[in-house]
């Protein structure tokens, strides 16, 4: 079975293009699951300004059209050579595992495939084909662990002739660690403020960095859910100052509302209660998050839901053809939700 561990990954990326076609990186950590495609385009030689041997698909693009991802990766380059196709965004599982299934079970393609997939469970469709062909392997990112985030923060400091003294690294290490992207962007922050120096100190740390570890998507997410508008802004303000792509936001967003979807359906078809629903679809959500799911499974209906999902599904798309307007797009797509969720909980 190819799967890496999540600790392994340094070790593998030199010699992953060579060994596989087919990569499917996912998990809880956004920020980590983007960077890790990009290195392994990097590795892969990709030049994303050529359209010749790169393509970019959304999921979105796939919907509608099960064979355009077996067309796309089999696709001959008009000057030869291998080319990359990389899928970013999220949708149903099926849009990409039908594809995907023709491709793992016949011979390896020329091009090679690089999915940016979600927080996949182990019984993820996915996953299991990834797992199981000879020249695909399946790559998960989780948060990461202090060993990671030391050297994630030696790295950073070292690009800069700098090093930490032992007080500044602990209380740096208290503010890092929701997400890599962040994490990576307030060390760069704070080396850039400590340029011309040599050692970086507690107070240099304390002037400079935020609270990386609080800069997540969830905080942006749970306010659209509870309807608090008021919340949802500072949310996206420190997210926007972070320079986390404000698109993750609608990434997780819409993730949850499908979630909630299937979750209402189930209630709908079995006539179950909240919490039953809850103990066999919602097991995998973290039990400070449940009480603000069984708020919005008690409040809102299945059409309102459908209506959302439709409404998150189109910013995607809409963000994904007009990149200049992304952020515009996600704030207010996002803002109308969280104004519909403020209606169904009857703020």
């Amino acid at each position: 079975m190819a799967e890496i561990k999540a600790h392994e990954f340094d070790r593998f990326l030199p010699k992953a293009v060579d060994l596989y076609r087919i990569f499917l990186i996912y998990g809880p950590d956004r920020g980590l699951v983007s960077e890790r495609a990009a290195e392994i385009a990097a590795k892969a030689g990709a030049k994303l300004d050529d359209h010749f041997s790169y393509t970019r698909l959304d999921v979105s693009d796939l919907q509608g059209d099960p064979g355009r991802l077996v067309d796309e990766v089999n696709s001959l380059g008009l000057f030869g050579g291998s080319g990359l196709i990389w899928v970013k965004g999220s949708g149903p599982e099926k849009v990409m595992a039908d594809g995907l299934q023709v491709l793992t079970s016949g011979p390896a393609p020329e091009n090679r495939l690089i999915i940016e997939g979600g927080d996949l469970k182990k019984s993820s469709l996915l996953r299991k084909l990834c797992e199981q062909a000879k020249f695909a392997v399946a790559i998960p990112c989780y948060a990461d662990d202090v060993r990671a985030l030391n050297g994630l923060v030696d790295q950073e400091l070292a690009a800069e002739g700098l090093r930490i003294s032992s007080a500044g690294r602990e209380r740096l290490l208290e503010a890092l660690g929701g997400d890599r992207v962040a994490s990576r962007n307030e060390i760069r922050k704070l080396a850039l403020y400590c340029r011309g120096g040599s050692v970086v100190e507690e107070e240099h740390v304390l002037d400079i960095i935020g609270d990386a570890s609080a800069i997540s998507t969830d905080d942006a997410v749970d306010c659209v859910l509870k309807g608090d508008v008021a919340g949802l802004h500072r949310a996206i303000n420190k997210i926007v100052t972070s320079r986390t792509p404000i698109f993750l936001v609608l990434q997780s967003c819409l993730k949850q509302f499908q979630l909630l979807d299937l979750m209402r359906a189930e209630m709908d078809e079995k006539r179950a209660a909240v919490p039953q629903v809850m103990q066999t679809m919602g097991r995998h959500i973290h039990f400070r998050r449940k009480p603000l799911f069984e708020k919005a499974l008690s409040s809102w209906r299945a059409d309102g839901l459908a209506r959302e999902t439709s409404r998150l599904q189109g910013a995607i798309l809409q963000s994904r053809q007009k990149p200049a307007l992304e952020d515009t797009v996600a704030f207010q797509t996002l803002l109308a939700t969280a104004l519909q969720s403020a209606r169904a909980n009857g703020r």
